[in-house]
């Protein structure tokens, strides 16, 4: 690394600053099209200590590093890891708030290269399971599934995006999944649903989660497969998985609710992808006990 101390001069001087030059405006235009390459550039922001320190044992490659100065010392092991010549910006607090175009009160910034996408094949390779996602844009919802995913899935969990999912290396999606978005592999969708058959070919069967009372139990349907070769397909809230996504699915499966009020119908999509991972996970190791499922 290399330490660069900057000054309210150098912000319109130095191109490598540029990414982090009025950073709500460029993310207005990235989250209005996650898949426009141009609203991003190929860059992604890591922010606060915790997820920049991901970011740097990562796949990704970390282009530059934003301090405020008395942000450093904590950071400086974890930084000793970048190549020599990648910058590590440090300036006084208002310097940097004037730069990004709002307080920075974590004081910790940096911007991550996306580099080429992951391919279904290569989510196929790993042992699984594999979430599927269907149209979430709430950023919120995805950073948590990611935390989930990270958290209860295994070594070899992976993520499938459909295409109209939000990015989920958007700032607050990063923020939110605690930087697991950037362990936790995942790969895009390009044909759906017909990926779907794609996962069910190379040995990955997938499933519709729906709130079905006709639906098969989750946790009854994961025993008999022993959580072994599943892609598990979640969809929005309020409109869930489209018909033609569940026509696609081999098998609908759901998460009993032993409700204490019956206006209650479905899970948050987080809550439910956590639940779901755990009983998987239950499923592969014929742990007893553990969340009652109300079968």
């Amino acid at each position: 690394m290399t330490i660069v101390p900057i000054q309210p001069g150098d912000i319109a001087r130095d191109p490598m600053l540029q990414p982090y030059s009025g950073m709500r405006d460029a993310e207005l235009a990235q989250r209005s099209d996650p898949l426009d390459a141009k609203a991003h550039g190929g860059l992604f922001i890591a922010e606060g200590d915790l997820v920049v320190r991901r970011l740097l044992a990562s796949r990704f490659v970390c282009q530059s590093v934003l301090l405020a100065a008395n942000r450093l010392d904590g950071l400086v092991h974890d930084l000793s890891r970048l190549p020599p010549k990648t910058p590590v910006f440090v300036a006084e607090p208002a310097v940097l708030s004037d730069l990004v175009g709002f307080n920075m009160h974590r004081g910790v910034l940096a911007v991550g290269v996306r580099g080429p996408g992951l391919s279904l094949a290569e989510l196929l390779s790993r042992p699984g399971p594999i979430l599927v996602l269907e149209d979430l844009v709430n950023h919120d919802n995805l950073g948590g599934i990611f935390r989930n995913a990270a958290a209860l899935g295994g070594p070899g969990v992976g993520v499938v995006l459909s295409p109209r999912c939000a990015d989920p290396l958007y700032r607050k999606s990063l923020r939110v999944s605690m930087g697991a978005i950037l362990s936790v592999p995942f790969a895009r969708a390009t044909d759906w649903p017909g990926d779907l058959a794609q996962l069910a070919a190379g040995g990955c069967e997938p499933w519709a989660m729906v709130a079905q009372a006709d639906a098969e139990p989750l946790a009854r349907a994961a025993s008999e497969r022993r959580g072994q070769g599943i892609a598990l397909v979640l969809g929005s809230e309020g409109p869930g998985l489209a018909p033609a996504t569940v026509a696609a699915c081999a098998r609908r499966v759901t998460i009993r609710m032993d409700k204490a009020d019956t206006m209650i119908d479905s899970l948050n999509v987080g809550m439910a992808a956590g639940i779901a991972l755990y009983e998987l996970a239950r499923s592969r190791t014929d742990v007893p006990g553990g969340i009652a499922s109300g079968e």
